[in-house]
């Protein structure tokens, strides 16, 4: 097994680890602890392990964990902050966004690039579709996803 040693902060916390080089980021975020991050298919097709390396969405099924040396992490946990919902979390809240569960944390850590990265803009709901389109959910027809999106982005 080859290991690397890698420095990375997650969700504020910084980490001095050694990683074997074939780790991929979900598994090692998975290990510390950060269950908002779920193993969907494995390939990058379904968002559920959804990050922000850097405020930038990523496949962290995809990414392996030596990439995230001297990066800053964001997982879903991490929006919450002294017991206070982000507002893309509040969003998905009243606007009903949430079903099972699963694929949400994924589906809220990639509203939150695309409202950073738009904030103060007028966007179509057809824009917000696109930025969302690496995000599979079985249980909801998108619209209250979208909504969440429109909303947080006044927020």
């Amino acid at each position: 097994m080859q290991t690397r040693n890698i420095n990375l902060t997650i969700n504020g916390k910084k980490y001095e680890l050694v990683v074997d080089v074939r780790q991929s980021l979900l598994e090692l975020l998975r290990e510390r602890g950060y269950t908002s991050v779920k193993q969907g298919c494995g390939v990058g097709e379904c968002g559920a392990c959804t990050v922000l390396v850097d405020n930038v969405a990523v496949d962290s099924c995809l990414y392996l964990a030596v990439w995230a040396d001297n990066t800053t992490i964001r997982t879903a946990e991490g929006e919450c902050r002294d017991g206070k919902l982000s507002p893309v979390q509040e969003a998905y809240m009243e606007a009903g966004a949430v079903q099972c569960g699963f694929c949400t944390p994924g589906l809220i850590m990639a509203t939150t690039a695309f409202v950073e990265e738009n904030k103060g803009k007028t966007l179509s709901r057809q824009e917000m579709k696109k930025a969302h389109a690496g995000n599979l959910c079985r249980c909801t027809g998108y619209q209250t996803i979208i909504n969440a999106a429109e909303e947080a982005l006044k927020k």
